[in-house]
């Protein structure tokens, strides 16, 4: 009989700071600790605090006095700078503690264990879950053994360890990237950049740089996979030490992966038709399906395993997911939709649509989305900023009512969808949910239920 094998410690004798116990913050303190770190952990909230104390963490405000950690592990969504820096931030700033998010101890944890796992990365403003969502599908598909997580969830510290061909896949938010040390990713995706976040990076040129960071400490034998089909990300492949590879939509790219009209393809020929790939549609996706192509045959995924992922991928909620059809309308759920940029993907996706919209708009509202008026065939607006919206399709001859609430709403578009309006009812809101929801997915959630009762009913 052999001998137990000693546990994993490789946090042992490091004292971390864990601030935010939600849905990252907690499973990432007992992690720490199961690895052997002294962990002080704290919310503001006092449920967060009962509940980490509840499961055995200790408790301690680490702006009380010295700041005594070695690291601070804040979750992402508390600022560290803007708009306003937590106090447990300053008070790491102070001590000279860096300030890191999980997917670093997770990167440090796999080098500890002397695993050759990879990583690879996914950022951008829009299409980011889509796209790490896919490669891990891909990869799943193949037999890789594969473990995907970060900002799409679960949290990195969340996800098992992996041996010699593992491959994490982890999507990463700008609020990460900003709290990374030591992570190299062996494949780095960027995707596309448009305003947002500006309240925690100042100005788009703090978002880009912090987007950026997805390419710091790679070397020339990894991957960097760059979006073509906006300015201000194409910039971003300049003078990078990783190999290049450019992806597109839209155009063909020398040395990449692009679609031509519905064709995936790439300097070697045809990949697929992304018509086999339903969950996909939109020019967005196929840059989606380019990028989850390029890091998978950069980790040694063949063609046929690339292309069979790529069609059999199943869709995530929330993102242009149908959700019931009835009497030729097609019912699409894209709630995710938070902003104008997201929206017009989904606008650009389909030919004629009942559009839904509203709740907390963003700065500039839709007036980004003029050029793809003609395709609404008339609209519905919900939540806070529905007069916001109202004003702006009424300056360009938009059908529109103010329905104020979804469950409002949803009656009314269908009813002009079967009348003729359109054969698609799409919820892609450009506008924030926490006016009227408690985030996008419950906001999701409710119109999928509608829709589905809607198509019952009519059946």
């Amino acid at each position: 009989m052999s001998a137990p094998e000693p546990p994993f410690t490789p946090f042992r004798g490091a004292r971390i700071a864990v601030v935010g116990l939600g849905r990252a913050g907690l499973p990432a303190a007992l992690q720490l600790a199961d690895w052997g770190a002294e962990v002080e952990a704290w919310d503001d909230g006092e449920a967060a605090r009962r509940a980490a104390e509840e499961a055995g963490l200790t408790l301690r405000d680490p702006t009380e006095g010295r700041f005594r950690a070695d690291a601070l592990l804040l979750s992402p969504g508390i600022p560290h700078r803007l708009p306003r820096a937590h106090p447990a931030a300053m008070a790491a700033e102070a001590a000279g503690a860096p300030i890191l998010c999980d997917a670093e101890f997770l990167y440090r944890a796999v080098l500890a264990s002397q695993s050759p796992a990879r990583f690879v990365g996914v950022t951008g403003t829009n299409g980011k879950s889509t796209t790490t969502a896919l490669i891990h599908h891909i990869l799943a598909g193949a037999g890789r053994p594969s473990q995907v997580g970060g900002n799409l969830g679960p949290a990195a510290l969340g996800l098992n360890m992996l041996g010699s061909e593992g491959v994490y896949t982890l999507e990463m938010s700008s609020y990460m990237l900003e709290r990374i040390a030591t992570l190299r990713f062996n494949v780095a995706v960027m995707l596309n950049l448009s305003a947002d976040h500006l309240d925690r990076h100042g100005d788009m040129a703090g978002y880009a740089a912090a987007k950026a960071r997805i390419f710091a400490r790679q070397t020339a034998g990894d991957v960097a996979v760059v979006g073509q089909d906006d300015a201000a990300t194409a910039a971003m492949g300049h003078g990078l030490r990783a190999r290049l590879v450019p992806i597109s939509g839209l155009a063909a790219q020398k040395g990449g992966i692009w679609a031509q009209g519905r064709v995936l393809r790439d300097e070697a020929g045809a990949i697929l038709d992304l018509g086999e790939a339903p969950a996909l549609p939109g020019s967005h996706n196929a840059q989606n399906a380019a990028a989850a192509a390029a890091a998978c045959f950069a980790l040694g995924l063949s063609r046929r395993e690339v292309a069979a992922g790529v069609a059999s991928y199943p869709g995530l909620p929330h993102r242009l997911e149908r959700v019931a059809q009835a009497r030729g309308v097609t019912f699409v759920n894209d709630s995710k939709a938070t902003n104008a940029d997201s929206a017009a993907r989904a606008l650009a996706s389909y030919d004629r649509v009942v559009w839904i919209a509203g709740g907390e708009a963003k700065e500039g509202g839709i007036e980004s989305l003029v050029p793809l008026f003609p395709r609404i065939g008339r609209a519905f607006l919900i939540g806070r900023d529905a007069p916001v919206l109202a004003k702006t399709l009424a300056a360009h001859g938009v059908a529109h009512d103010i329905a104020g609430t979804l469950d409002a709403a949803m009656p009314a578009a269908a009813a002009a969808a079967f009348g003729g309006a359109a054969p698609v009812v799409l919820l892609s809101p450009a506008c924030a949910s926490w006016d009227q929801f408690t985030g996008f997915d419950a906001r999701g959630d409710r119109f999928r239920d509608l829709a589905r009762a809607i198509a019952k009913g009519v059946a």
